[in-house]
């Protein structure tokens, strides 16, 4: 897939954002770490929003064979960008709310965070890539499983309430992570596996798209509202 999307492109738009929330947990000042948290978020919400209300329309009014050539030349992209984006977002809006002191009683709540997401998320990629018997998606699931109930069970003595608002953009965030990991990124995975086949079927290519780009503009939707909740957090109040 590398090779499809140009492998100067898909090491760029992975190394770049990593290296920079690298950064900005580890030498960054607030305002630079509040930098590569917004910017990302920024991105990764403005592709998501185009995707659901520009290109899915447009595409939509295309025949199969159309519709499959689009595909094919956006999906190798969008496979590395956008996880890439929404990993450096997520990561860089907790380690933020942390470093700021508006995530009281972290550790607990990033415990039942992670099982939250990684266990919905593995098993959805085991089902929609036909995967669950297959020791590659085994053994992560067994270890990620066990690791985050472990966790879980470590730390859930200590758990109270936290900041509202951050409970609320963890659950959000929760449905983002469960969407774009369990069913967008296996969706893309579906669809080069369909463009590498002796003879690839435009109609599934097409279908997998189209059903893609719709999640796509449920997405934007979901980083709206957390942006919504973002803003009551840091301002105390809604912007209307």
């Amino acid at each position: 897939m590398g090779n499809q999307a140009n492998p100067a492109f898909a090491v760029a738009v992975v190394a770049i954002p990593l290296a920079a929330l690298g950064y900005a947990v580890t030498a960054a000042t607030i305002q630079q770490h509040t930098f590569v948290h917004v910017m990302a978020g920024i991105l990764w919400t403005g592709f998501d929003i185009f995707i659901g209300a520009v290109l899915g329309p447009v595409i939509g009014g295309l025949d199969d064979e159309q519709s499959a050539a689009v595909f094919q030349r956006l999906t190798p992209k969008t496979a590395f960008l956008l996880p890439s984006l929404a990993f450096v977002t997520i990561a860089g809006g907790i380690t933020l709310a942390q470093r700021i002191g508006m995530f009281p009683h972290a550790e607990s709540w990033l415990a039942l965070f992670t099982a939250a997401n990684l266990i919905p998320i593995l098993l959805l990629l085991g089902w929609r890539l036909n995967a669950w018997r297959d020791r590659r998606w085994q053994v992560p699931f067994a270890l990620a499983t066990v690791g985050s109930l472990v966790w879980v069970g470590l730390t859930i003595d200590g758990f109270a309430m936290t900041e509202p608002a951050i409970a609320v953009a963890l659950g959000i965030v929760t449905i983002l992570s469960v969407q774009g990991f369990g069913f967008l990124l296996p969706g893309e995975l579906r669809m080069y596996k369909e463009m590498r086949s002796a003879e690839p079927d435009p109609s599934i290519i097409s279908a997998i798209g189209q059903q893609n780009a719709m999640l796509g503009g449920v997405q934007g939707f979901f980083q709206l509202v957390l942006i919504l909740d973002m803003v009551y957090l840091r301002y105390g109040g809604f912007p209307f």
